[in-house]
């Protein structure tokens, strides 16, 4: 393994966590717009529909995957320029 990719692994842990963070805010402004309430349906919640679970979860489902790729990304595109090298 590269000294690189070892290096960056801390690094890459963090920004996960950062990520996550983001996302769930995110997830929760995008559903206040949406939904019209504060909270988005859990899965088990008897009172809402299957419809409306299922959007919740696909929407924060897209969110999560878009802000952790952009923060991976822009975290590998740092690394090299600080570096030279590409971590992954």
């Amino acid at each position: 393994m590269k000294a690189s990719k070892i290096a960056y692994k801390p690094v890459g842990l963090a920004l996960g966590a950062v990520s996550g963070m983001l996302a769930g805010v995110a997830f929760r402004r995008a559903w206040k717009m949406i939904g019209h309430e504060d909270d988005a349906p859990e899965a088990t919640d008897r009172d809402r529909s299957w419809q409306e679970v299922l959007v919740a979860a696909a929407l924060q489902g897209a969110i999560f995957a878009v802000v952790k790729a952009a923060v991976d990304r822009a975290g590998a595109a740092t690394t090299q320029r600080l570096t030279g090298t590409w971590p992954g």
